[in-house]
């Protein structure tokens, strides 16, 4: 993931956790929003996201990018039941940058996990911010997926957080929205390469259509690169972001 708000973005649009395929910004995601995933056991993992906007801002300059450095832990030594904890501390050359930490967590249940042909199941929240009212969104979700044979792995779920702070463009509450997202590893031209499109509802700077790939060195070493739209367009001066998601396990 994957920081996230206007007041903090002033023109520029941040994009996860994003990420990030299990875990870029904020808890194990896809490649914004918060997937069924935790991080395994004994595992830490970190994450280095940038994300550059695309075009200029209304004044014909050139955005600075955000800057995310994140870092998620498996603490659950149950095969049915994980759990995972972690912080991420963003950096966008604004105000908010002098509370750059958020804090996350995540318990979930891996497909069959609770009997045969069940879905994976998570819940958790992010972007637990230490200022009150400046960086304290309070992202709390829930998500089910289930992977399909050939058709990949399909989830959906459901998010709000603080209303005082997940706005529209005229500052009309925007606190909650669906999530979904469809992701594949694509053996057919190989098994280190992953692919995804995620959607993130609302009206907020988490509203946000993403698509990504990304390729697997080593089961220690990813690297994800995606493109993100955000749904508001009148939210910010610029609307679309590029990312690039470094991942390392420990």
């Amino acid at each position: 993931m994957q920081f996230w708000f206007k007041r903090i973005l002033s023109g520029a649009v941040l994009f996860g956790a994003l990420l990030p395929v299990a875990a870029h910004a904020t808890p194990s995601t896809h490649i914004w929003a918060p997937s069924t995933d935790t991080q395994a056991f004994g595992t830490v993992h970190l994450t280095h996201d940038v994300y550059a906007p695309v075009d200029k801002d209304s004044a014909g300059n050139r955005v600075a990018p955000v800057i995310n450095l994140g870092l998620e832990a498996g603490v659950s030594p149950s095969d049915k039941v994980g759990v995972e904890v972690g912080f991420d501390v963003i950096q966008a050359g604004v105000a908010a940058d002098a509370s750059p930490a958020y804090y996350n967590a995540k318990v979930a249940t891996p497909e069959n996990a609770l009997g045969e042909g069940m879905p994976a199941i998570a819940v958790g929240g992010y972007l637990f911010g230490t200022s009150s009212d400046k960086t304290d969104y309070n992202v709390i979700y829930g998500k089910v997926g289930r992977t399909f044979g050939s058709l990949g792995r399909l989830s959906v779920g459901y998010y709000t957080g603080n209303d005082k702070l997940l706005l529209d463009e005229l500052g009309n509450k925007a606190n909650n929205g669906v999530m979904a997202c469809w992701e594949d590893t694509l053996s057919s031209v190989s098994d280190n390469l992953w692919a995804a499109v995620e959607y993130m509802g609302g009206d907020n700077f988490l509203g946000t259509l993403n698509i990504g790939v990304a390729w697997v060195f080593t089961p220690e070493v990813s690297v994800l690169a995606g493109y993100d739209r955000l749904n508001n367009r009148d939210l910010t001066g610029v609307a679309d972001t590029f990312t690039l998601q470094l991942d390392l396990n420990f």
